[in-house]
């Protein structure tokens, strides 16, 4: 098998079913090196136990691992998959997914960006549900869906800035998304004593959303 195979390789590949491929084409747009088994199912819209079983078989060709935190990309997955952490380039979004900035903020000087991330991990926010986390130039991401996966909200840590941006289905709405993005901030801000107050923040929305009162 080569080291890498292009995304749109997988379903040529007899090592994978097309199921099998669904998820890794996922891994490898989203660069994910850990995710949980809730997050991947909301994201996908795939039943429990189809999912189940494609991650069993992942596991037994030693492309993931399971954790006591969910999953997390193996370096022989990497390879298969693409994934090159702290090296990759953002993938542009599907034709159906919309990406917007929603906050950029400045964040506390107390702590570092590994300690804040680490705090956040498998946290819930408003409608927000965990999904995971990778890494490449710009820093950290950690990334949330929605239940039914239509809204996916990545923060990005690098170099004591945090940013969020939204990734939207076609027709859906950002307000429960925003607001919970707002929340993730407030977090952060009662888990540090210096706290984000008159820190810098911006609010931008793509065209084709709004924010309801």
């Amino acid at each position: 098998m080569p080291e890498r195979l292009p995304q749109n390789e997988y379903t040529r590949d007899p090592q994978f079913s097309e199921r099998d491929a669904e998820v890794l084409r996922f891994l490898g747009e989203e660069d994910l090196l850990g995710f949980t088994f809730e997050g991947l199912r909301r994201k996908l819209g795939t039943h429990s136990e189809t999912l189940s079983r494609i991650l069993h078989r992942l596991e037994d060709q030693s492309i993931l691992e399971k954790t006591p935190e969910g999953y997390q990309v193996t370096h022989k997955g990497k390879e298969v998959i693409g994934v090159q952490p702290l090296a990759s380039s953002p993938h542009p979004p599907s034709p159906t997914q919309h990406r917007v900035a929603i906050l950029r903020t400045l964040l506390p000087y107390a702590r570092g960006s590994r300690e804040v991330v680490s705090s956040l991990k498998g946290r819930w926010f408003g409608p927000l549900r965990w999904l995971g986390y990778s890494e490449d130039e710009r820093g950290t991401k950690m990334k949330w869906v929605t239940g039914d996966g239509s809204v996916q909200i990545d923060a990005i840590f690098s170099e004591g800035e945090l940013t969020i941006e939204g990734n939207v289905r076609e027709g859906k709405d950002l307000t429960d998304a925003i607001r919970a993005s707002y929340q993730l901030v407030g977090h952060l801000s009662r888990v540090n004593p210096t706290g984000l107050e008159g820190r810098v923040a911006f609010l931008s929305l793509g065209p084709s959303f709004s924010m309801d009162n």
